[in-house]
C-alpha cells in the first residue's frame, strides 16, 4: 500500500455512467494537466460539471482543461471538513 502526499493518485470518472475514464499516477498539477490535455478539445469542451476534493490545485486544472465546467466539491469532503471542525470545537 502506498503512502504519503507523493503517492495519491487522481482518479476521473463518469459518476453518472458509473465508468472509470482514468487513472493518473499523480496528484501533481501539472501532470494531471499533461495527461487531460491528449482529449480532443471536442470532448473536453462537453464537460459540463466536475467534482472534487477541497484540493486547491483542481480548479486550476478543471479551467485549464475543462473551459465550460461548473466545478462542484464533492460532499464527502465537505462533510468530513465539518465534521472534523466541530469535533476539535467539541474536544
Amino acid at each position: 500500500m502506498r503512502q504519503g502526499k507523493e503517492s495519491l493518485v487522481t482518479v476521473l470518472s463518469d459518476i453518472e455512467g458509473g465508468n472509470l475514464i482514468e487513472m493518473i499516477d499523480s496528484h501533481r498539477q501539472q501532470d494531471i494537466i499533461e495527461v487531460l490535455i491528449k482529449q480532443p478539445f471536442e470532448v473536453r469542451e462537453q464537460v459540463e460539471e466536475v467534482s472534487i476534493d477541497m484540493w486547491g490545485g483542481f480548479p486550476k486544472v478543471i479551467k485549464q482543461v475543462f473551459p465550460n465546467a461548473k466545478i462542484v466539491i464533492d460532499r464527502f469532503h465537505i462533510m468530513s471538513g465539518r465534521l472534523t471542525a466541530i469535533l476539535s470545537t467539541v474536544n
